[in-house]
């Protein structure tokens, strides 16, 4: 279960947009609280002041098109908002047609304001992101708003409150997108402020009122997300074991300065050591996918057993892998399947055995939780590490031997990065291993050893990323103690690719 119903919030309806989650972070950037919800549900929204609609990747001229109850959307008596596909969706409930169009319009467009009141309030002549191929055909009461640079309407009204836009708003390339959405968010009924100090007391309350004196169970790695749920189960005085496994893919002492983050905090941790088991399991395996299904299958083996019977499961979800790991019946389609959306879990879901408190919370949003919790800026500015751990930064086959020389070149290269006043200014940084050999000299011998890369990105959300430009004399520093200090490495490279077309992590 997870704690998404607060009154007077603007309720979001996705109908599939890549843009969805963003609404929604422009909205709490804005001060106001703001909750995603599937079109289906609209009658289990409790009182929201406000409704946007969002775009969508279908054509509302299509049969089966992405629908909506618009009498039921007009009983909550407040303003409504359409974006894209929302107000093509709209324009046809107000008694307008959609014409197919010929081209699919996508990209920067130019948008001009023909009103200077409501909506386009204080707007000017700007940029705006299209990504749309149909076009309406208003009704004659509709407003017109905006046109493009041809003349053509992107934003109307229909009668009071109900407004649509054919652009983005939520996109940065949209010049003025946020002054339009305030502009909305003006005419909202009382809308619920989203500040995090707030958010974390009435995460605490009603934790409290859903655990009712049960024991939780909660799994730990010492990321940001873990660790602030662990904090705020702790914080609401519930009565919780934390679970640490160590699959043996970590970093250098990573166990030992997780279970003094955890008692520095006052949680104590148990640590399940199962690093020769899952060692054990990867041996002989350099296909990537399989790996990761052997360190995922393996996890929820060793956590179910370590954890017994449970009365409730606490998890570290976030609003993004909630949306990513969307179930087949809704719109919008599965990215990923993530490690806390596994079979086992889904069952004690359907139980209402799991408990996901900051499900409805963007990774930046954990952290103001953590620092409204107290926690160390340390700790909540830690760099994210993936689920196979080191495993992904070690392509083909996971050795003892290559996995200490990834961890010995890491210890280094963050260390640096710690000295030199840099390692906060890199969103995630690391060092991984090649799987071949590269010709080397030492001590006048030719050597064939492991050539070792390092990685350091920087990114908002993970989906896109940039190579940071590290200044070269720390790079030649860092590769001259990953050369005299790591056995088995005769050469240094530095990874310049960005995401697309290059992932972050390496597998």
């Amino acid at each position: 279960m997870s704690f998404s119903h607060f009154d007077r919030a603007i309720a979001v309806f996705d109908f599939g947009s890549q843009y969805s989650q963003l609404i929604v972070r422009r909205i709490r950037e804005l001060g106001y609280q703001a909750l995603l919800h599937q079109p289906e549900r609209i009658g289990e929204i409790g009182a929201p002041s406000a409704i946007i609609l969002s775009g969508g990747p279908r054509s509302t001229t299509e049969p089966g098109a992405p629908d909506i109850d618009f009498e039921r959307l007009k009983a909550y008596g407040v303003p409504v908002l359409g974006i894209c596909y929302g107000m093509q969706l709209l324009n046809l409930k107000c008694g307008g047609r959609i014409h197919p169009g010929t081209t699919r319009e996508y990209g920067p467009a130019l948008l001009r304001p023909v009103c200077g009141d409501g909506l386009m309030a204080g707007v000017e002549a700007s940029q705006v992101w299209m990504s749309h191929s149909d076009t309406c055909e208003r009704p004659p009461e509709a407003r017109v708003l905006a046109e493009n640079q041809d003349g053509i309407p992107v934003a109307l009204q229909w009668g009071e409150g109900l407004f649509g836009i054919q652009f983005h708003p939520e996109v940065s390339h949209s010049e003025q997108g946020d002054r339009i959405l305030a502009n909305f968010l003006g005419t909202a009924r009382e809308p619920a402020r989203f500040e995090i100090g707030a958010f974390k007391d009435r995460l605490v309350e009603e934790i409290r009122e859903t655990v009712a004196g049960r024991a939780v169970v909660c799994g730990v790695s010492g990321g940001v997300d873990s660790t602030v749920l662990a904090a705020l189960l702790h914080e609401a005085g519930v009565n919780v074991r934390c679970l640490f496994v160590d699959n043996g893919l970590l970093r250098k002492n990573e166990v030992e300065e997780v279970v003094a983050q955890f008692e520095g905090i006052g949680i104590g941790i148990e640590v399940i050591d199962a690093a020769e088991r899952f060692l054990k399991a990867l041996e002989g395996e350099a296909d990537p996918e399989e790996k990761r299904r052997i360190i995922g299958r393996l996890f929820v083996e060793v956590f179910f057993s370590a954890a017994g019977e449970i009365e409730l499961l606490a998890q570290g979800t976030l609003f993004p892998d909630v949306i990513e790991s969307a179930t087949s019946g809704s719109i919008a389609s599965t990215i990923k399947t993530h490690h806390n959306r596994v079979s086992q879990i889904m069952e004690l879901a359907r139980q209402g055995k799991v408990l996901e408190p900051l499900s409805d919370l963007f990774k930046d949003e954990v952290r103001a939780l953590g620092r409204a919790l107290g926690l160390d800026p340390v700790v909540l500015g830690r760099h994210p590490f993936p689920g196979p751990g080191l495993a992904v930064r070690c392509p083909g086959e996971v050795t003892p031997e290559r996995l200490k020389i990834i961890r010995e070149a890491d210890a280094i290269f963050i260390g640096a990065l710690r000295r030199h006043g840099l390692y906060d200014s890199v969103w995630q940084a690391y060092a991984a291993a090649l799987p071949c050999k590269t010709v080397g000299v030492k001590g006048d011998e030719r050597v064939h050893e492991t050539p070792v890369v390092l990685r350091a990105v920087s990114s908002q959300d993970a989906m896109t990323a940039e190579w940071v430009r590290l200044p070269g004399e720390f790079l030649a520093e860092v590769s001259n103690r990953i050369l005299n200090g790591v056995p088995g490495v005769s050469r240094v490279l530095y990874d310049i690719s960005t995401k697309p077309p290059a992932s972050i992590e390496w597998e």
